[in-house]
């Protein structure tokens, strides 16, 4: 069932690997098949050097081990609200990268100061408020899929503008239009992460980027009028 995206999805967590973006068992990928609702991640806890892409699991959006030998990834439930909140979304990871995970840990966007951030992320990535004691007693990684969405909604911000967000106290989420896009996501917020911070250290009264050069830079590689790269349309 699903070989072709378990290989996927496999190859994604395999990458976080490679990107240095996992330490320990720390974080996961996922992917969904849209046509059938099946969404294909990372078992928990299992190491990645162990894995296979038969070890992936698949579940279905309320939450059902629909195939496989292992428990899926304990962050599922958040994976899932992403999937269900937003429907051009096919891939989410999540990982524990120290620079993205420094801002979730002290509560803060991570500020767009450069035209680096502004070819991936159109503007700052979010910070989502702390969940609440109840949350966390009840549902925890439910909730969190919860709070990502709701911070969108809140601040009306487009997610597949600003792929990826960083959840107060705990680390960041990426997604995109499948599990490896995702992957290139994460990647993108730990390198701004880390220059937001060194830029942070050198002048501690950085301002954001201007409007017209993150516009200039998000647009000329996202969007109907982009022209960064090749044409390969033919």
């Amino acid at each position: 069932m699903l070989e072709e995206l378990k290989q996927a999805v496999f190859q994604a967590n395999a990458d976080l690997v490679a990107h240095n973006l996992i330490t320990l068992t720390w974080g996961n990928a996922s992917g969904i098949d849209r046509g059938g609702g099946l969404v294909v991640i990372k078992p928990s806890g299992v190491s990645y050097e162990a894995m296979s892409p038969a070890d992936m699991v698949v579940v279905d959006l309320d939450g059902k081990v629909v195939e496989g030998r292992y428990r899926p990834s304990s962050d599922t439930p958040s994976h899932l609200q992403i999937y269900i909140a937003w429907p051009k979304v096919a891939g989410v990871v999540h990982t524990h990268s120290c620079c993205a995970t420094a801002f979730a840990q002290a509560c803060r966007a991570v500020p767009c100061l450069g035209t680096t951030h502004a070819d991936q992320f159109y503007g700052e990535v979010p910070v989502t408020r702390p969940l609440t004691a109840e949350e966390v007693q009840a549902q925890y990684e439910l909730n969190t899929g919860k709070v990502i969405v709701e911070c969108f909604r809140l601040g009306r911000l487009d997610p597949m503008a600003i792929p990826g967000v960083v959840v107060a106290n705990h680390g960041p989420f990426t997604w995109g239009g499948d599990a490896d896009e995702a992957v290139k996501n994460a990647v993108a917020l730990e390198a701004v992460a880390k220059m937001a911070l060194a830029t942070m250290q050198i002048n501690p009264q950085v301002t954001p980027l201007a409007r017209y050069i993150l516009d200039k830079h998000y647009f000329r590689k996202h969007g109907p009028d982009a022209y960064y790269g090749q044409d390969h349309s033919d």
